[in-house]
């Protein structure tokens, strides 16, 4: 059973945009924290954005002024807004919510 599925990457110069969306089942989306994370090139996955179910938000150090995570409780769908990429931003996001994972959508930042 298909719970988070995650669209929206794809192949953007330096200094592009995306935007990433994740649907939800109710059973993950409603009432509970929701998160982007990425997992870069030799890294361990991490998180990278986070939102509460009252649209409270925490970003890591490295997206911080260049990503914005929100949310539609009525559509039960997460959002990352991407601007200012860099190729060090270059991987695999996952929708996260409590015990589950979306199948990942790769992003890739290249001139």
């Amino acid at each position: 059973q298909v719970q988070l599925v995650e669209s929206g990457g794809g192949l953007v110069q330096p200094g592009g945009s995306l935007r990433l969306s994740c649907t939800a089942s109710s059973s993950i989306f409603d009432g509970n924290i929701m998160a982007w994370y990425r997992q870069t090139p030799g890294s361990q996955r991490e998180q990278i954005a986070g939102i509460t179910v009252r649209g409270t938000t925490h970003y890591h150090d490295s997206v911080k002024g260049r990503f914005t995570i929100s949310r539609d409780n009525a559509k039960k769908m997460i959002y990352l807004q991407m601007n200012y990429l860099s190729p060090a931003d270059t991987g695999v996001y996952y929708c996260h919510g409590p015990g589950a994972w979306g199948q990942g959508t790769q992003v890739t930042v290249s001139s």
